[in-house]
């Protein structure tokens, strides 16, 4: 059992939580198992109450039974779930049960008696309109990448020592070949051979950049707030971390933590304050999601955290994934990789799960930063945190900023500035089919964006590059 029972009444609803008494109606507890299922999976105990009260399974054993069926009866297809029965001592003192129900999360949509499909978001079991129940249909129509078998690979190229000191920290007693054969669909069988999955590399290999080459975390430090090239390149830090993904997230932290200013300045009582340029909790969540949710079958890139005078800007390959959305980012959470976020929960690096971006959002307004930024564009989501440097920019350019507001701009050359903002050495014939356009449109569209002072060419047509001056909406 992963809670113990003082857990299991204190411990805060949330994405992967929740608790309910034994008298609910059985037939109302298919949202939340479904929702379960639709989303991260997650743990469903019965027997306590919504104030933590231990009211047990004993006195309801007819109700027990049908909330046993309702995974079956009521969910459409069937949730295969795990139940346990937990020995506790309810509120009036006497020797009582609880039931507890582990809903794994299913690669199958998952509906109610009344065919409404619901999705975990955060502490609630909601329930998704048409569009996003199609949305979230098509992200389960394909099989988890990193479940895919990794082409030549075997279980040699597990490193089984780290194996075993994870097995340790999770309390899984076997030995670790144990784990790696019998957890998690670790070893794939393809054409008669054993090969690895990819999170199986990822997670625990002895080298995965061997098959996967561009898995791996790239840090570019700049001097002042744009990236220059040619004789004008002020690249001053670039960096590579490479190995296992606990590894490299263990790395990355810790060399970026070196990176980050830090402002000392006599507080209100007398006393000397110290805070960093970022909160902690901001610029360690943005690195983290990439390494969690990027996407590992686009192999032709890694992940770039690039530092400037004003901003950390992180790169990450893949658009957001499932039913997430810009618009719904704060409170819709969705895996690309569940085993791999799960692998990192157990680390506490992925300490708020399915509640990160609504926390980055909140520390940044406390600490009176800007709203965290996201671009997804190009097969690549672009998320961008500032510091105070741009606070005051803002003020002194506020005027200056108001007449460039006036300026106009197509979709088409909204569009154009998007990509050439993201990947700046495009050419008017990749942006063509990028947009779906003819090269004469996009040529067109970028004249007009030059007459309009938002956009120059920096080096030659051939190796230069694009520089978005002012993006004004």
């Amino acid at each position: 059992m992963k809670y113990s029972l003082e857990e299991l009444k204190t411990k805060k609803e949330d994405q992967t939580y929740d608790r309910k008494s034994a008298r609910k109606e059985p037939k109302g507890l298919s949202n939340h198992i479904t929702a379960f299922a639709n989303a991260d999976g997650g743990t469903l105990v019965i027997g306590i109450e919504d104030n933590g009260e231990v009211t047990g399974i004993d006195d309801y054993t007819e109700n027990i039974n049908e909330i046993l069926r309702v995974p079956f009866d009521f969910c459409k297809p069937s949730v295969l779930i795990e139940t346990e029965t937990l020995e506790c001592v309810d509120k009036n003192g006497k020797p009582n049960h609880l039931l507890v129900i582990k809903i794994p999360q299913s690669p199958e949509l998952h509906a109610n008696q009344q065919d409404d499909v619901y999705y975990r978001m955060g502490d609630k079991s909601q329930k998704l309109s048409f569009d996003d129940r199609l949305r979230l249909m098509y992200s389960k129509g394909t099989r988890y990448y990193e479940d895919e078998p990794v082409a030549d690979s075997s279980i040699e190229d597990i490193d089984m020592d780290f194996v075993a000191s994870y097995c340790k920290k999770i309390g899984y007693a076997k030995s670790p070949e144990e784990y790696i054969r019998q957890n998690k669909s670790f070893i794939v069988t393809k054409s008669g051979r054993q090969e690895m999955s990819g999170a199986a590399i990822l997670l625990f290999g002895k080298d995965p950049q061997q098959y996967f080459q561009r898995a791996r975390l790239r840090f570019i430090r700049y001097d002042g707030t744009e990236a220059k090239v040619g004789t004008e390149m002020n690249v001053v830090k670039d960096k590579i971390f490479t190995g296992r993904i606990l590894n490299m997230v263990e790395k990355t932290l810790s060399f970026v933590r070196d990176q980050i200013k830090e402002h000392t300045y006599l507080g209100k009582e007398g006393r000397f304050v110290t805070t960093p340029e970022f909160p902690e909790f901001v610029w360690k969540e943005i690195i983290i999601n990439a390494v969690t949710h990027r996407d590992y079958s686009i192999k032709g890139t890694d992940i770039q955290v690039k530092m400037f005078d004003d901003r950390i800007v992180v790169e990450s390959p893949g658009n957001l994934p499932g039913i997430v959305r810009l618009n719904n980012m704060r409170q819709v959470h969705f895996s690309r990789n569940p085993k791999i976020a799960a692998f990192l929960h157990e680390y506490d690096y992925v300490q708020e799960f399915g509640e990160g971006i609504d926390r980055m959002y909140r520390e940044m307004e406390k600490a009176g930063l800007p709203a965290p930024e996201y671009k997804d564009v190009a097969f690549m989501l672009n998320a961008t945190i500032r510091n105070k440097m741009n606070v005051v920019e803002n003020v002194a350019n506020n005027v200056a900023d108001n007449v460039a507001d006036t300026i106009k701009l197509s979709s088409t050359e909204k569009a154009v500035l998007d990509h050439l903002e993201l990947s700046p050495e495009l050419s008017a014939k990749e942006l063509a089919s990028l947009l779906h356009k003819t090269s004469r449109t996009i040529q067109r569209n970028i004249n007009t964006l030059k007459e309009k002072g938002i956009l120059k060419r920096e080096g030659s047509n051939r190796s230069g590059r694009w520089i978005v001056l002012k993006q004004r909406r």
